[in-house]
């Protein structure tokens, strides 16, 4: 085969020659839109289960909702681990499956078994699968702060939360957006227990009126002329004064209202964290990504959405789009591992002529070099494969392979050459490159098996080392 292979491309020199440059261009432009990562895709198929368990204790999260949960987990099809921790009004279960397995039919999984699960549960707790996120998570932080300091903290989290947030989960890509700090705004009921006790009301009726009062009702359709409009109760609150008009209760035939038996304002949420931008307090937005994202592009997508927000920001706010970046690393790893496959094929370039002493010898031998990478840069992209440390180790090992097995074939060949030009008879050149190649051609082929059995036993591997 290798013969008819070395036939074929001295026959057809044109066409050989015409084939390597579509391969360098198509090449070029495969390797140009291929994913970069720092390492290959090692997410494991996972289904993180998250439950609210307010005012639980750990130990009541862990008897009463995450071992229910975990019984009806731990038996699913395809499960291998399942891992918990439960927390202060937090339980978080992270069920692994088989490599290898479709993660929506997982979460399918997973989503039955909480259904069966749920009457188990306390009354009003509900699990929630969270999003499909990477195990390389967090490709971005971006900072939210007031430049002047006029703007208040829950402001600026009522923005990062309305509208940064939403505008990001439309990127594609992004699996989840995290907002921290600021203060998360709410209204707040303030109860006076002397006006409470003057009017007769409890407690649980203050929590029964404000949990019933904010909804909408409708109330059928009326026909007027042909039309049907439609009667509604509009029961919805949006500020501060339709909480304090929420009837709490009836004395002597007139309604008591929240207003009078507590004070009603807006408000910032309990902290349990906080966050700040070179010491002044700020809003912290965390940019996770789906797996399989091409990390460098998913950040240039989320700075083309943080430019077009930055247009209609307030004059006292500003974004911060660079604390951290994976982007950054994922570049500077990658430019080290391109410098130093650089460094070696100008060493490479440097000995082939201080040996060969030859310049078209020599340029003849490094045209193994781009075609190699070229033709890799294809069957990257045919197989969903991305530029990342190991894959371009691994090209270095390759292409030094492939010089040396140049260089004796080439060598041979030029030394053949010389010999035949000194015959009183030459022989046709063609055929003495033949000669020549088929010479060293069991050499190189079984010199480079030998090197390639080295390293087939680590495609048995398993798990993130095989992934690796």
């Amino acid at each position: 085969m290798l013969d008819a292979v070395i036939r074929a491309a001295l026959r057809y020199r044109v066409l050989t020659s015409v084939s390597a440059l579509a391969i360098l261009f198509y090449g070029g432009l495969a390797w140009r839109n291929l994913p970069i990562d720092i390492f290959p895709d090692l997410d494991r198929p996972r289904v993180t289960i998250l439950t609210e368990a307010s005012g639980l204790a750990p130990e009541e999260v862990e008897m009463l909702v995450t071992v229910p949960l975990e019984a009806v987990l731990t038996g699913a099809s395809g499960v291998q681990t399942v891992r918990s921790s439960s927390g202060i009004g937090l339980s978080v279960i992270w069920v692994e499956f088989e490599w290898g397995s479709d993660i929506y039919v997982n979460r399918q999984i997973v989503a039955e078994k909480i259904g069966s699960a749920q009457e188990r549960l306390p009354k009003g707790m509900r699990p929630h699968i969270a999003p499909i996120s990477s195990i390389m998570g967090q490709v971005m932080h971006i900072g939210i702060e007031s430049v002047h300091g006029k703007t208040a903290p829950i402001d600026l989290r009522t923005f990062a939360d309305w509208v940064v947030r939403q505008r990001l989960l439309t990127v594609p890509g992004v699996a989840q957006v995290i907002t921290m700090g600021g203060g998360r705004k709410q209204f707040q009921v303030l109860v006076n227990p002397d006006l409470m006790l003057q009017y007769g009301v409890s407690l649980h009726d203050v929590e029964q009126a404000v949990r019933a009062s904010n909804s909408n009702a409708t109330g059928g359709y009326l026909e007027r002329a042909g039309n049907e409009l439609l009667v509604r109760a509009l029961g919805r609150i949006k500020t501060v004064n339709d909480l304090k008009a929420v009837v709490v209760k009836a004395r002597e035939d007139r309604p008591v209202v929240l207003g009078q038996v507590a004070r009603v304002v807006e408000g910032a949420q309990l902290k349990r964290g906080d966050a700040a931008v070179n010491g002044k307090p700020a809003v912290l937005v965390v940019v996770s990504k789906q797996p399989g994202a091409d990390t460098r592009r998913l950040t240039e997508d989320v700075l083309s959405a943080i430019e077009s927000i930055s247009q209609s920001l307030p004059a006292d706010v500003r974004i911060t789009p660079d604390l951290y970046q994976q982007k950054t690393f994922i570049d500077l790893s990658i430019s080290n591992v391109i410098e130093a496959l650089r460094d070696g094929v100008l060493l490479v370039i440097v000995v082939l002529f201080l040996f060969l002493l030859n310049v078209r010898v020599t340029f003849i031998t490094l045209t193994a070099i781009p075609l190699s990478i070229m033709i890799t840069a294809i069957v990257f992209q045919v197989l969903g494969m991305s530029i990342n440390t190991m894959t371009l180790g691994g090209l270095a090992v390759a292409v030094g392979e492939l010089v040396d097995d140049a260089i004796v074939d080439v060598e041979n060949i030029f030394r053949r050459l010389r010999e035949n030009s000194q015959r009183t008879v030459p022989h046709p050149i063609l055929r003495v490159v033949y000669e020549a190649s088929r010479e060293v051609r069991s050499s190189i082929v079984f010199s480079t098996a030998l090197v390639v059995l080295v390293f087939v036993p680590l495609f048995a591997l398993g798990g993130i080392e095989g992934k690796l």
